[in-house]
């Protein structure tokens, strides 16, 4: 009787390890799925026996990678099939999917092959693969929207929208299984040194055809340190010059960067473009396999890249960019990005940043509706300045703004600025704007014109918007809500909006927006979004020798 009743216990459970209807009453399917964006969709997905956060976050992770390559295949398909007759929006949305669908087949193989070794990763370990799994998600998001005003959307939206989902259970059993707790608190930490003290040494034998500024950077940086801030200094491996004249290595940008080395470690140090002053009329692009390229030019408004693309000019946001970074691990130094469309073009990018660690001191960026376009992975500007209308900081990377003078310029007839749109669609998303210690006052055009726009810190442009400024000093142009909707109610109570500290006459809260996703906080809270603390920086900013403050500003 003993052995009947064992063999009818595990024929009872062979049946409900195999039932699809009963999958999803196993408790672990259950504690894991709660995580996720939608439960009941996670139970849907996930294999129909006993598991653990692990096991489940592994399949997960197989599974994602499986879609992401069919996906990529359709769009290649699509592309095949259309290409040809397509209308050019069409096209350019297409061949934006593809690129971006090429990215999240990447992403998703590290972070599988990451968590298939191990149950336990360091905190820098944990917040690759946070980044990467946020930014397929980020990918998926900015392939759909660009298909929406093309006669695409109906073969590919439906596709994009169950990916996504898919992904989103990835990120949820990642974040919850492998990322450890952060120690918060940390102390703040500083480069002593400053960069551009560095630029200008002269000794040595130098090469010919080289302007002053050129030999001081060579000397400081020829097979040397360039940054003597700590120990492991910025090493340079080489260095080209960009001059119009013909007299350096390369008359273009795009020259230069092809120049570079592919797929480089960083062991033997950054590839240094040193451009000289200059109106460059071109559209740079450093893809994905140009890693450690560092790009210095003669300082803001004396190398001056410039375009003039835009949406209303038949572009994607997404392409519309004068300077396109998906590279990880860029420095750019002294230089302004601009991108001339004008207030009336609608959406026209300066910089489109997808470069993970990437760092950017003491640039301009300039533009009027969106000119900023942080899109994805991790991000870092000291000393920037940055002018814009609508939504001019926008995307949706893990990215602070430190030191940095934003100014919100005249825009269109009707419309008002905001100086953020954040594009958070996933709780789980490790991304964010933060606005550091930095200085919000109206530019030119917009403090003679007796202050009759309306600005505003930010604006939800996705469900889970998420933004902090914190520590920054705000003039008395902004309204005094501070903050403006997207559309009715939508994500005023999911957003993440938050002050702390601010000063100027534009910080007064007392008459904020009421929203339940808007806080005022406090110290604790606000080292949160620190570079510390939200971008796991100080090794990665530290190693660039660019100036930082890791916590809060004493």
């Amino acid at each position: 009787m003993p052995q009947i009743l064992m063999f009818l216990v595990t024929l009872c459970f062979l049946s409900l390890s195999s039932s699809p209807s009963l999958a999803a009453d196993f408790p672990a399917i259950g504690n894991v799925c709660r995580f996720a964006p939608d439960p009941s969709y996670c139970r849907s997905v996930l294999p129909n026996q006993p598991g653990d956060i692990y096991s489940y976050g592994r399949f997960s992770l197989r599974r994602s990678l499986s879609r992401a390559n069919r996906f990529m295949s359709m769009i290649e398909d699509q592309l095949n099939r259309k290409g040809k007759v397509a209308a050019k929006s069409t096209v350019q949305a297409l061949e934006d999917c593809k690129f971006l669908a090429s990215l999240t087949t990447d992403f998703i193989l590290s972070s599988s092959r990451t968590v298939d070794a191990t149950n336990t990763l360091s905190l820098s370990r944990a917040d690759d693969v946070h980044t990467f799994l946020s930014a397929a998600i980020t990918n998926e998001q900015t392939c759909l929207e660009g298909l929406k005003s093309s006669a695409s959307e109906s073969d590919l939206s439906g596709d994009l929208f169950n990916d996504t989902k898919l992904y989103g259970v990835s990120l949820a059993l990642f974040s919850k299984g492998w990322v450890p707790i952060r120690k918060r608190s940390r102390p703040a930490w500083q480069p002593q040194a400053r960069f551009k003290k560095f630029f200008g040494f002269r000794n040595g034998r130098l090469p010919i055809n080289m302007t002053e500024k050129a030999r001081a950077i060579y000397n400081t940086v020829s097979g040397r340190r360039l940054l003597q801030a700590q120990a492991d200094a910025v090493q340079v491996s080489d260095i080209v010059t960009v001059i119009q004249n013909g007299t350096g290595n390369f008359t273009t940008i795009n020259e230069a960067v092809a120049a570079a080395p592919n797929k480089t470690d960083g062991s033997k140090g950054y590839f240094l473009i040193y451009v000289t002053a200059g109106l460059y009329e071109e559209y740079v692009d450093i893809p994905k396999y140009k890693r450690y390229v560092m790009m210095v030019g003669d300082g803001i408004n004396q190398t001056v890249i410039t375009g003039n693309r835009s949406v209303g000019d038949g572009w994607t946001t997404f392409n519309s960019a004068t300077f396109i970074l998906s590279g990880p691990n860029f420095i750019g130094v002294e230089m302004t990005i601009r991108n001339t469309a004008g207030p009336t073009k609608g959406q026209a990018v300066a910089l489109r940043s997808g470069g993970d660690f990437s760092v950017f001191y003491s640039c301009s960026f300039e533009a009027y509706q969106d000119t900023l376009y942080t899109h994805s992975l991790r991000q870092f500007y000291r000393e920037c300045d940055v002018y814009g209308t609508v939504d001019f900081i926008f995307g949706n990377a893990a990215v602070v703004l430190q030191n940095c003078n934003l100014y919100p310029r005249q825009p269109r007839k009707g419309q008002a600025n905001e100086v953020t749109a954040q594009g958070r669609t996933d709780p789980n998303q490790n991304t964010g704007t933060t606005i550091h210690g930095c200085t919000i006052r109206p530019a030119d055009d917009l403090a003679t014109s007796n202050y009759t726009v309306k600005t505003y810190l930010g604006r939800p442009w996705k469900e889970y918007s998420r933004t902090v400024v914190m520590q920054t000093y705000i003039d008395r142009f902004l309204d005094p809500t501070g903050w403006n909707a997207w559309s009715g109610d939508f994500a005023l109570s999911t957003l993440y909006y938050a002050e702390y500290n601010n000063t100027g006459p534009g910080s007064n809260t007392t008459s904020r927006v009421t929203w339940p996703g808007y806080h005022v906080i406090n110290a604790s809270d606000a080292s949160n979004f620190t570079v510390t603390n939200f971008l796991v920086g100080e090794g990665w900013i530290g190693q660039t020798g660019v100036p930082f403050v890791g916590g809060l500003i004493a």
